[in-house]
C-alpha cells in the first residue's frame, strides 16, 4: 500500500497530451549533445527532467541542471526535480544549501546557476541538462563547459548533455544549433517543434494578440529572429491618426525626466473597435499631443500643459514615468513628481500617479509597446497623431538599438527618451511579463554584477 506521499509523488509523472513524433525522438536520442530548439510550453523542459531523472535512477553518476540564474534554476526546476525523483522513497536527503538532489543508487542531481560559468568546473559529470541556453554568457559553452565535458575518466562514459531554449537572436545557442542540425556529426542531433503543435488553439490565439509578431515567432515558433535595428519596427502609417483629445476624455501623461530634452507624452486610453479580429472592443493607446522642453524640470512641462489644457473639462489626469522621479520622497525631499502634482492641483486637476517602485524591464516593457503597435494577430492599438506629436512619432520610427546590443536604446538618438515614457505608460496598463527570462538576458550583457541581482 502506497502512502499519500508516494501516491502524490507518482501523480507528478502525469501524462503528456498531444506529443509528436518529435518528442518522442528527443526523449529517446541517444546522441552526446542533443539541441532542443521549441517555443513556450511546448515540452522542452518537461521532456527533459524526465529523461534526466529517468537516467539518474537507471545509471549512478553526477548529472546537473543549470540554467542562467540561480534563482531561475531553482524556480524552474528545484521542487519539481524533488517530486519527481520520488523523495518519499528515497532513503538521503536533499541538499538545500548546495542543491542537490541524492538517490539511494549513489546518483546525485545538482542544480547550478551560470552567473558565473566556472561553477562547473571542477566536477566530473555524466550528464544533464543546460536550459536557456541562448541566455547563458556568449563564452561560457567554449570557456568552461565543454572543456569540463570533454574531462576523460577511464572506464567511464563521455559526459553527455541536452542543451535547450527558446531562441534570442541569432547568438552562440544559433551557432550551437546550426551545427547540430548540419554538421552531420554523429555526437550532435538537433530537434525542433512550436508551441502550436502543442498549446490549444485558444491558448495560440491568446498569444497571438498579446505578442508582436517578431515576439511571437521567436517565443512560440521558436524562430531566430534577427533585429532589424528599429526597435518598432511594425510602427507605420497604420498607427497614424489624426484625431485629437475630446474635453471629456481622461488625460494619460508620460514622462521621461531627461534634463534635455523633457520629454513628455499627452494622450488617452479609449475603447478600440478591431475591424480584423474577433474581438469586438478593446483598449488602445492614442498618443495625440506631447511637450518636449529643453534644459527643463518635470514642473516647467507640467506648467506648460496647464496652460495649455486649462479649458479641459475633464480635470482627472493619469501620470506615468519614470522611478527616478520619486527620488528624495522618502526623506522629505520635494521630487519631480510632487512638484508636478503640487502645480496641478492647484489648478483644480485630481491627479492619479501611476509609478511603479522600479523601472521596468527595458525588453518587457519593450514588448508591451510592440504588442500595442502591432500584435502577432495583426491588430493595431496604439495610435500616434504625427501632427500633433511629431517626437513620439519620429521616435517609433527610428529609435535602433544601441551596437552590439539586442535591446538596449540608442541614446543618441533625441527621440529616444519620448518612447521611454511611452513605455513606462503603457508597461503599467498592459504589462507583457515572460517570466524570468527578460531580465535574465541582462547577464548575457553585463549590465548587472552577480551580487545585485535578486528575484523579484
Amino acid at each position: 500500500m502506497l502512502t499519500k506521499q508516494q501516491n502524490d509523488d507518482l501523480k507528478r509523472w502525469y501524462p503528456l497530451p498531444q506529443l509528436k513524433p518529435v518528442h518522442l525522438e528527443y526523449w529517446s536520442s541517444s546522441v552526446r549533445f542533443i539541441v532542443g530548439k521549441a517555443g513556450r510550453r511546448s515540452y522542452k523542459t518537461e521532456i527533459a527532467k524526465r529523461k534526466v531523472i529517468e537516467i539518474a535512477m537507471a545509471v549512478p553518476g553526477n548529472y546537473f541542471i543549470a540554467a542562467p540564474t540561480i534563482p531561475q534554476v531553482k524556480l524552474i526546476y528545484w521542487k519539481d526535480m524533488c517530486d519527481m525523483s520520488f523523495r518519499s522513497m528515497q532513503k538521503s536527503q536533499v541538499n538545500k544549501t548546495d542543491l542537490i538532489i541524492p538517490f539511494d543508487n549513489g546518483s546525485t542531481i545538482q542544480l547550478l546557476g551560470m552567473e558565473k560559468p566556472k561553477r562547473f568546473e571542477g566536477p566530473y559529470w555524466t550528464g544533464g541538462i543546460l536550459d536557456e541556453f541562448a541566455y547563458y554568457k556568449s563564452e561560457a559553452w567554449y570557456e568552461s563547459i565543454r572543456p569540463a565535458l570533454d574531462t576523460e575518466i577511464p572506464g567511464m562514459a563521455k559526459p553527455w548533455c541536452i542543451i535547450i531554449s527558446k531562441p534570442n537572436g541569432k547568438n552562440h545557442f544559433y551557432d550551437l544549433y546550426q551545427y547540430a542540425k548540419t554538421a552531420q556529426d554523429p555526437q550532435w542531433a538537433a530537434f525542433e517543434w512550436t508551441s502550436e503543435d502543442v498549446l490549444s488553439s485558444e491558448a495560440i490565439e491568446s498569444a497571438k494578440r498579446e505578442l508582436s509578431p517578431r515576439q511571437y515567432r521567436q517565443e512560440y515558433l521558436g524562430e531566430f529572429v534577427s533585429s532589424t535595428g528599429r526597435i518598432y519596427d511594425d510602427y507605420n502609417e497604420e498607427n497614424y491618426t489624426t484625431d485629437t483629445i475630446k474635453p471629456h476624455e481622461q488625460i494619460h501623461y508620460y514622462c521621461d525626466f531627461n534634463f534635455t530634452p523633457m520629454s513628455h507624452g499627452i494622450g488617452c486610453y479609449r475603447e478600440h473597435h478591431c475591424v480584423i479580429s474577433t474581438r469586438k472592443v478593446v483598449k488602445a493607446f492614442y498618443l495625440l499631443d506631447e511637450i518636449i522642453l529643453e534644459s527643463a524640470v518635470g514642473a516647467d512641462n507640467i506648467t506648460e500643459f496647464v496652460e495649455r489644457y486649462k479649458s479641459h473639462l475633464n480635470k482627472n489626469i493619469r501620470i506615468y514615468g519614470d522611478r527616478s522621479g520619486k527620488n528624495g520622497e522618502k526623506h522629505a525631499i520635494i521630487s519631480e513628481y510632487v512638484s508636478m502634482e503640487r502645480i496641478l492641483e492647484a489648478h483644480g486637476w485630481t491627479v492619479d500617479r501611476r509609478v511603479k517602485d522600479a523601472n521596468p524591464s527595458i525588453k518587457d516593457s519593450q514588448n508591451a509597446v510592440r504588442a500595442k503597435i502591432c500584435n502577432a494577430a495583426g491588430e493595431r492599438t496604439l495610435f500616434v497623431n504625427p501632427v500633433r506629436a511629431p517626437w513620439t512619432h519620429q521616435g517609433l520610427d527610428t529609435v535602433v538599438v544601441k551596437e552590439g546590443s539586442t535591446f538596449l536604446e540608442d541614446d543618441t538618438n533625441k527621440y529616444q527618451h519620448i518612447t521611454t515614457a511611452i513605455r513606462y505608460m503603457v508597461d503599467y496598463e498592459e504589462p507583457i511579463e515572460n517570466g524570468m527570462i527578460e531580465d535574465l538576458s541582462l547577464f548575457t550583457h553585463g549590465e548587472y554584477p552577480d551580487e545585485e541581482w535578486s528575484m523579484t
